[in-house]
């Protein structure tokens, strides 16, 4: 029976080649994109996974409220991480760790860098970290550094790296202990090496004397791993107050920031980072089920184009079902041929599936910044294939089979099959829901370019081009002065100053500031901070509102400040310029106002902002590109001069035009991602159109043939089949307008700078779905109006 089925299905197949390649061809696309997608949001939610400890990880966080709103941060004081090991015997281990930075580490005469971290020794056993080659417990020495295993092959190329020294930032030799793997790209630890935490106390005494009992800073970050057996309620319960008992005898602090203290599993870190008044708002998991059912609808639609293929050819079949019926066959085992047909053209659509997933895969690699791969050689693998293509199977093949088989053999035999416009409902149907998803879709894409194009077309506040930074290590900045008067002499550069920030980022945050008329809870207000010494507007670029920049012939700059507008109005202040501020009790004077720039996200309000002068706290050096000199040779000139100075790191340079763009990366996925699967959409739709634009010709053929007959013209005959089409498509857009308008209105609530959506778009969207309607159909129906009358009407 089965033999039977599947030679019967070859034959027509093989018959009707062009229905043939359209259908698994279809469903090809829709499965492939189904399997990306599928790779794309396992990879997502398998995050950190590969951790042994990943049910018991959790990182310290803390809330506190600052000017009437309750914000959550991963900083948190330096001494809360030996509080919480000492005191807390729910915590198994306990590991400090720095925001990580890229530093300099040097082999013989070779110089690299790389990005790591300072962390406590309990990290390598809480993160399960695969130790390849070294000691078990690798940062319990003071002067001891873990290699990935990539980066030990950097710097040492085939040899054994264990016991090897390596020289930090030219200020430090630390010996290779451990070679780890590298961890994956969808873990949230990321690193090229590590360093035990002690370290930094010795090579920065100063900087961790400021901070070891100083629970008011906020700089530090904590991982946690609890004992068996311990709840997260217990625990939070426990420590939720174990800031604020410290800042007691401040009074300020306590009744205005109220910093909460609680723990956040790993399990959430990646797809449940956004927080709002201190209750977690969700965060990508928002994407991860967008485009899950961006894939679940693209595979719907394929089935719906073989189910609108399927009927369309149902009058080629009807015979064969009045006979089989005749002979004996019930309507289970038609159903039972139908559906095996469609198993067998959705098996051949997997094999083409994986190919296309093969092929494409390193491009949407490179699109979404991750490293997906087919597991072919699981088993796991190939019985999720299975069970998808069944279940693509069974759903493509579900209706033809229930809509074939229930033909009455009688009829059929008698004069073939005839139906009315009742039959042809549920195929509209299934269009309309086709190009309904589709133009959702079409709508969304182009409200999303037009967010992040109204983002690019928001005034920064200062000149982006011809802008360069460099991370100040210790040898620049002991050496900046004889450094500035190399590069300005060299005549490739027209300005440098350093800062504690690069260009458009702003890397710290400080309260604690008084102005006239303020009230004691002013103090708790978070204002962006930026640390620079002389010539910071003249190098970053920045026309200033009101007053002047930081200047050499005034010695009282040392106590000054420059605020922003934002800070202004926040402030209060009519008249800034000249104005006194207290800054923790020191006097700064208002010698001048910036405008808004834009140095964080591009969508949101600008922070209130103050830049301090000070020639130590130094993160950044930016240096202004001579405009009359092009980039590449002021780079080629300036390199000498840097590696004179910086002899222990490369001269690794970033264009602040560049970095700015970066801050475009998240929204522009997304529009990527979904301007794809719109595509894909409206191509499979399209498909779909064709195949009930063949059903509708078929079965109007003699009706047709008799227009011709009394005169009809080809454009007659096109308008005539063309009408049905354009009808459903307008329902369409009428169904998925205000669908879209929704869900992109709902998009929109998580940006302050936002679009406002207009008629526009759906118009727009509107002429598209018609053009492309009609230019999908048009085949069909010139094809059908230009068929000879004489063949149509010949059985009459």
């Amino acid at each position: 029976m089965i033999r039977s089925y599947l030679i019967i299905a070859f034959r027509n197949l093989i018959k009707n080649k062009s229905y043939s390649a359209i259908n698994i061809g279809g469903l090809a696309v829709g499965m492939a994109v189904a399997m990306l997608i599928g790779l794309w949001i396992n990879d997502e939610v398998s995050a950190n996974k590969h951790y042994k400890n990943y049910g018991t990880l959790y990182q310290v966080k803390m809330n506190q409220t600052s000017d009437g709103r309750r914000d959550t941060q991963d900083g948190i004081p330096y001494p809360l991480g030996d509080e919480l090991k000492t005191k807390y015997p729910d915590f198994k281990a306990v590991a400090m760790c720095d925001w990580g930075a890229n530093n300099s580490l040097v082999v013989g005469d070779q110089k690299f860098l790389k990005d790591g971290h300072y962390i406590g020794q309990d990290a390598v056993e809480m993160f399960s970290l695969q130790i390849l080659n070294g000691d078990k417990n690798p940062l319990k020495e003071p002067y001891s550094i873990v290699l990935s295993d990539e980066t030990a092959r950097t710097l040492f190329g085939s040899q054994d790296p264990i016991g090897k020294t390596v020289r930090m930032n030219n200020t430090s030799d630390l010996k290779v202990t451990a070679v780890v793997a590298r961890q994956p790209k969808n873990a949230s630890l990321q690193f090229d090496y590590l360093v035990p935490w002690h370290l930094a106390a010795k090579l920065q005494p100063d900087y961790i004397k400021q901070h070891e009992t100083n629970w008011g800073d906020n700089s530090f970050r904590v991982f946690a791993q609890l004992q068996d057996g311990v709840t997260l309620e217990k625990v939070n319960a426990k420590i939720k107050d174990v800031v604020l008992s410290h800042l007691l005898n401040d009074e300020v602090t306590q009744k205005s920031t109220k910093p909460e203290v609680f723990i956040y599993p790993m399990a959430k870190w990646r797809l449940y980072s956004e927080f709002t008044e201190g209750k977690n708002t969700g965060g990508f998991i928002k994407y991860v089920r967008l485009f899950g059912i961006f894939g679940l609808f693209i595979l719907v639609i394929a089935c719906i184009n073989f189910m609108n293929l399927s009927t369309a050819r149902s009058e080629k079949r009807a015979k064969e079902v009045g006979v089989r019926k005749a002979v004996g066959s019930g309507r289970e085992q038609l159903i039972g041929q139908f559906l095996s047909e469609s198993l067998l053209i959705t098996f051949m659509a997997l094999v083409l599936a994986l190919g296309v997933v093969f092929m494409v895969l390193p491009y949407f690699n490179t699109l979404t910044e991750k490293q997906l791969a087919l597991q072919v050689d699981k088993p796991v693998f190939w019985g999720i294939m299975v069970i998808f293509t069944l279940f693509t199977g069974l759903l493509a093949g579900s209706y033809p089979a229930l809509y074939l088989s229930s033909f009455n053999p009688v009829r059929i035999l008698k004069g073939g099959v005839h139906v009315g416009k009742s039959a042809s409902l549920p195929r509209q149907i299934l269009v309309v829901i086709q190009f309904t998803f589709s133009i959702v879709l079409m709508i969304g894409t182009i409200i999303i370019y037009q967010q992040i194009q109204h983002g690019k077309n928001r005034p920064i506040g200062f000149n982006n081009k011809g802008l360069i930074s460099v991370n100040a290590s210790k040898d620049l900045v002991d050496h900046f002065e004889a450094l500035q008067a190399e590069l300005l002499g060299s005549g490739m550069v027209s300005s440098i100053c350093t800062t504690n920030s690069p260009p458009a980022q702003v890397w710290a945050s400080n309260n604690g500031w008084e102005w006239k008329g303020s009230t004691p809870n002013d103090k708790s207000v978070d204002f962006r901070t930026l640390a620079t010494s002389y010539d910071y507007t003249k190098t970053i670029g920045i026309k200033l509102k009101e007053g002047r920049d930081f200047s050499r012939d005034f010695s009282t700059d040392s106590s000054g400040v420059l605020l922003n507008e934002a800070a202004v109005k926040r402030m209060g202040l009519k008249h800034p310029v000249g104005e006194i501020l207290k800054w923790n009790g020191s006097d700064r004077k208002v010698v001048g106002v910036l405008p808004d720039m834009m140095m964080e996200s591009p969508y949101q309000a600008v922070s209130p902002l103050t830049v301090i002068f000070d020639k130590y706290w130094v993160g950044s050096i930016c240096v202004r590109i001579n405009p009359n000199v092009s980039s590449s040779e002021a780079v080629n000139r300036i390199t000498p001069i840097f590696d004179k100075y910086n002899p222990g790191f490369p001269f690794d340079y970033k264009f602040a035009d560049t970095e700015y763009n970066k801050k475009f990366n998240y929204e522009e996925l997304i529009g990527n991602l979904s301007a794809i699967v719109s595509l894909l959409a409206i191509f499979i739709s399209c498909l779909g159109l064709f195949g009930l634009a063949s059903f509708m010709a078929e079965q109007r053929t003699k009706e047709i043939g008799i227009r011709k007959v009394l005169g009809a013209s080809i454009a007659n005959v096109w308008g005539l089949l063309s009408k049905d089409f354009v009808q459903l498509v307008i329902i369409s857009c009428l169904i998925a307008s205000p669908i879209a308008w929704y869900a992109m209105s709902q998009w929109l609530e998580s940006y302050t700078y936002k679009i406002n959506i207009g008629v526009g778009v759906f118009l727009v969207v509107l002429i598209m779905a018609l053009a492309i309607t009609l230019l999908t159909i048009s085949y069909q129906a010139i094809k059908a109006a230009l068929l000879n009358p004489v063949k149509s009407l010949k059985s009459e």
